[in-house]
């Protein structure tokens, strides 16, 4: 009987270590990849990349309206340089 009762326990570290990992490097990423994203992908990766590269630039205020402008800006870049990485073209834009 006391066996039986590791079987969930089992069950439990088994199916939490089936999971895989998946390892983006987000500076490698490609306009041409950026722009194939369905929408729902783009949006979640516009927010990501937004938020770190804010914090990387010091910057700590969510501002929703420039957003909106940076990511179009961002996407009207990178369908003129599909084969610029994202991250160059968020560079560009910060060093005006």
């Amino acid at each position: 009987m006391k066996k039986l009762s590791y079987f969930p326990l089992l069950g439990i570290l088994v199916s939490s270590t089936t999971h895989a990992q998946v390892t983006v490097d987000m500076a490698r990423v490609s306009c041409a990849q950026y722009m194939a994203l369905s929408a729902s992908d783009s949006a979640v990766f516009s927010a990501w990349m937004s938020g770190w590269f804010n914090q990387k630039s010091g910057y700590v205020y969510v501002d929703l309206d420039a957003y909106a402008k940076n990511v179009a800006n961002l996407k009207s870049w990178c369908a003129s340089n599909p084969s610029q990485t994202v991250m160059s073209g968020l560079q560009r834009s910060i060093s005006r």
